[in-house]
């Protein structure tokens, strides 16, 4: 992805900023990406410093550094349109290997009459429908999500909406069968940011999983290697703040409830 020839085959529509697809070719080998270029980005009051492209690639190197296996793998490079984020893209391919998108929330996170939640799985937002109708968000209790909704406390994460989760199909390499997140661009604020359809777990205490990955991404943080791969990317106060937020994770145990006084799920939800 940071070194194939980046052609452009088509627009991935429905985003508020340039996604586009496209494809990476290098010595032979063949790859579908999404290529989101900073000259297509709008500006954001509440995201002043750096790029969106910036903070996605920032996410996967946390994600990466840390074990999370959340952030599909994400470089910055130079495209047909200007320099952008190049994320490998996250679901099938037809007979023609031609890119196929996921179903949003591949059966882990959806809106439900009330009646219809599946067993087990856990209740976040109740609601009405345009008709008048009960609707719940909910999603799985799956550990996937669960390491899904710690991370984005880690990463701060404004925008975790039901069609950011995404399960990896066939032909999507080694994501291929997991569930992994896209969208990051919202992330890393210095400021309380978190609006998530994930809060099923708030107020519960960190698994195992959770805790060994802090503890690692912790580490790379305090060996210097990812603070450095960060300063690029990220303001000096948004990299303190993911420090304090990694050692208030770790110190509480606990899997946040969504914060007083402001909006908590992502505008849409899907």
């Amino acid at each position: 992805m940071a070194l194939g020839d980046l052609e452009v085959v088509g627009r991935i529509v429905g985003a508020s900023n340039a996604t586009l697809l496209g494809v990476v070719e290098l010595g032979g080998a063949r790859a579908s990406v999404v290529y989101k270029p900073v000259d297509g980005e709008r500006p954001l009051w509440d995201f002043p410093d750096g790029t969106l492209a910036g903070r996605e690639v920032a996410a996967w190197l946390v994600s990466d550094a840390g074990g999370w296996d959340v952030v599909p793998p994400t470089v910055l490079r130079d495209g047909p349109f200007g320099p952008g984020s190049v994320q490998q893209w996250v679901g099938a391919e037809d007979p023609d290997g031609a890119p196929v998108a996921s179903e949003p929330g591949e059966g882990l996170v959806d809106a439900l009459h009330p009646a219809q939640v599946p067993p087990g799985w856990r209740t976040v937002v109740s609601g009405s429908g345009y008709g008048g109708e009960p609707v719940v968000v909910a999603h799985a209790d799956d550990p996937a999500l669960r390491r899904m909704a710690l991370f984005d406390v880690v990463v701060n994460n404004a925008d975790r909406k039901g069609g950011h989760v995404l399960r990896g199909g066939p032909g999507a390499g080694a994501a291929a069968g997991r569930v992994l997140g896209v969208d990051h661009g919202l992330a890393f604020h210095a400021e309380p940011k978190m609006r998530t359809v994930l809060w099923g777990w708030g107020g519960e205490r960190i698994d195992r999983d959770g805790t060994a990955r802090l503890e690692v991404t912790a580490g790379a943080l305090e060996r210097g290697g990812l603070r450095e791969a960060l300063a690029p990317l990220l303001t000096r106060a948004e990299v303190a703040a993911l420090e304090r937020r990694i050692s208030a994770l770790r110190q509480r145990c606990r899997h946040p409830r969504p914060a007083p006084g402001g909006p908590a799920v992502p505008w849409p939800l899907f």
